[in-house]
């Protein structure tokens, strides 16, 4: 891709077909399908996320660093996302960084209180982390790792190793 400035238009970027494209490399919402708002958002919250969405809402969103979480109904969200709801693992995982390994035991012990199953305990990993995975009411699993190589900024951005 080629960055390009024009003194009549904003900064842009070009694709390798010499394109102008949009599209920023950045992730904004992750919209989780649940069976059961009420359960969901009681997990999370139990996890000390705060939401602003009334009880009545059908969607709870949930400022998480620089982009946002929501807990929509799984039926609603296949239908808006024109694909049909499907059996088993949706082919994601979420993830949570932390700050130390120290960091990993603990957010794993607050997620087990709130009442996640934990499909991994914590134990050191082959690329040198440590890291464990619960799963939510919904079954998603998210990993909880502490990557020596990543910085975790004050407020929770990731920064990759540089080469």
């Amino acid at each position: 891709m080629f960055k390009a400035d024009d003194a009549s238009m904003d900064s842009f970027v070009l694709n390798s077909n010499g394109r102008r494209i949009q599209m920023e490399q950045r992730l904004s919402l992750v919209t989780l399908g649940i069976s059961d708002l009420d359960r969901a958002r009681k997990f999370y919250e139990d996890l000390g996320w705060k939401t602003g969405a009334a009880p009545a809402d059908d969607v709870a969103f949930f400022q998480a660093g620089g982009m946002v979480v929501a807990l929509w109904g799984r039926e609603q969200l296949a239908e808006d996302s024109t694909v049909k709801v499907g059996e088993g693992w949706g082919g994601i995982t979420l993830a949570y960084n932390t700050r130390s390994p120290e960091e990993v035991d603990s957010v794993i012990e607050e997620a087990r209180a709130a009442g996640a199953t934990i499909g991994r305990e914590p134990a050191e990993t082959f690329w040198g982390g440590y890291s464990a995975v619960f799963i939510d009411p919904d079954g998603y699993p998210w990993e909880v790792a502490h990557n020596p190589s990543w910085t975790i900024e004050e407020d929770g951005s990731v920064t990759l190793a540089k080469d």
